[in-house]
């Protein structure tokens, strides 16, 4: 027994440097093991973290920012939309990750995800409402937006000569003189 610490308590050994652990208030316990509170540090950096958010890989011991960043995370998947890394739930769409918060509408920007969406030529993504509210084709009769029937997501429509038209609106009329 180490004279020094003769009057303190002995709590074991420590995981990391198989050194003795005297005294309450330097050491601390992590997954299931005793460290001195100097020798529970991250792998990478070094950093003391005690008392900290840690992650464990392959027997190794990350702080935050370097499990997060130094590539020992496993999935290095990058929000298409913030940029974020991404922690938890990945939502893959348009063959894309995404924070399922941060799959939205680009108009009203409720979230889409498990709803029905739709893409446009510049890949913005919009739920199938907005899209056919501000997508929508005009009328070549009557000017006005060609949108589905209420409770459809589908419009009908004719075309004629590169022309739109409501069913209603078209009369059928060809003038090829």
């Amino acid at each position: 027994m180490d004279p020094r610490y003769s009057s303190s308590l002995y709590f074991g050994r420590c995981t990391s440097c198989s050194k003795a652990v005297y005294g309450e208030g330097r050491a601390c316990r992590a997954m299931g093991c005793l460290f001195h509170n100097t020798c529970f540090t991250c792998s990478v950096c070094s950093e003391k973290l005690s008392g900290k958010p840690f992650y464990t890989m392959s027997g190794r011991i990350y702080c935050e920012d370097d499990f997060l960043y130094s590539g020992a995370h496993p999935s290095q998947e990058v929000c298409h939309s913030c940029g974020c890394l991404i922690m938890d739930m990945v939502l893959q769409a348009r063959g894309k990750s995404y924070h399922p918060s941060c799959f939205r509408c680009v108009v009203c920007r409720r979230s889409l995800e498990g709803q029905p969406f739709t893409v446009d030529a510049d890949s913005r993504v919009y739920c199938i409402r907005d899209y056919h509210r501000v997508r929508a084709p005009l009328c070549a009769a009557c000017r006005g937006p060609i949108l589905p029937t209420e409770g459809s997501t589908e419009s009908i429509r004719v075309v004629s000569f590169d022309r739109n038209y409501h069913v209603e609106c078209y009369s059928g009329e060809v003038d090829l003189i």
